[in-house]
């Protein structure tokens, strides 16, 4: 099983790239997100894979950040999604987006995606809800750390580590920030425990 390449881009178009490594030159399926992070063709990338083994095919769904390759394997997972499915739900929805959609039972924001009706946007979250605790924590936007600044990140984590979704805590440390604006750690922390009930 090929799990990485490294390689020259030698194309790349939405939901397609050709990385050039050691002569051979292998096709590969990717996200749009993957796609906008790709450098110029001529250039070296790299790209995690996944291949996906069929009786009649062999395919590679390559993917720039180890999050969204375990994201969309996780997708796959799910009973009546395929990988062209789910490579299509990826790059409708921007990884950190769908996981905290999935947390929270957003079906409204899954079924935007072309393919995904209600049925399945339930399926998604059923089988996926609380198994992508890893992930939020892994795609944790950096803006969103910005914005809370060290203080507010701390009390997130507390929150957090004290088993509250971390969609439903980083409103609550928002809401929290606006409230107290010069609070030390206990202070916040108390305004955002009574923020999240």
């Amino acid at each position: 099983m090929i799990a990485h390449l490294r390689g020259r881009l030698i194309a790349k178009a939405p939901y397609q790239a050709v990385v050039e490594c050691g002569g051979v030159g292998y096709d590969v399926n990717i996200s749009v997100t993957t796609f906008t992070s790709l450098p110029a063709e001529g250039a070296e990338s790299a790209l995690h894979i996944h291949t996906h083994v069929r009786e009649d095919q062999i395919a590679l769904f390559g993917f720039a950040e180890r999050q969204e390759k375990t994201l969309f394997e996780r997708l796959i997972g799910v009973s009546g999604i395929g990988p062209k499915l789910a490579l299509t739900v990826l790059s409708g929805i921007a990884p950190e987006r769908l996981v905290t959609a999935i947390r929270s039972s957003d079906h409204a924001m899954l079924t935007k995606v072309p393919g995904i009706g209600k049925k399945t946007a339930e399926r998604v979250v059923l089988e996926l809800k609380d198994k992508l605790d890893d992930l939020a924590t892994a795609l944790a936007s950096p803006a969103s750390a910005i914005a809370h600044g060290s203080l507010g990140e701390d009390v997130l984590s507390a929150l957090v580590n004290l088993g509250y979704p971390r969609p439903a805590a980083e409103k609550a440390v928002s809401a929290a920030l606006e409230d107290t604006a010069s609070a030390d750690f206990e202070t916040l922390f108390r305004t955002a425990m009574g923020r999240i009930r």
